[in-house]
């Protein structure tokens, strides 16, 4: 059974930074997730990918967040982390940690993001 627990959300005024971490469960420890990433969700809007993170350390980002947003992994918890900085009002979301662990796909239970400007 894995779980993933995020963690880290509120409520920031634009400009201001916040850190999210996702726990996963001890089933996983010591096993090298090829694929990690973190997710999020607006009012009326699509999940969308925010960025993302593999084994070897390869990154990607959202447009929207390069530059501002830094994913990293820690090994062997699997904790993943995400420092937002110079947040803005488009940011505000739920954010969800995603994993993909023998062909399925994991999700957390999300965290709210509010930033106001």
């Amino acid at each position: 059974q894995v779980q993933l627990v995020e963690s880290g959300g509120g409520l920031v005024q634009a400009g201001e930074s916040l850190r999210l971490s996702c726990a996963a469960s001890k089933s996983i420890f010591s096993i090298r997730i090829e694929t990690m990433g973190w997710y999020r969700q607006a009012p009326g809007k699509q999940r969308e990918l925010v960025a993302r993170i593999t084994t070897d350390g390869s990154t990607n980002y959202a447009d929207s967040v390069k530059g501002r947003f830094t994913i990293s992994r820690d090994y062997p918890e699997n904790t993943l982390n995400l420092q937002m900085n110079t947040l803005a009002p488009e940011d505000t979301a739920v954010y969800y940690c995603n994993l993909v662990y023998r062909g399925n796909d994991y999700w957390g239970q999300g965290t709210q993001v509010t930033v106001s400007s």
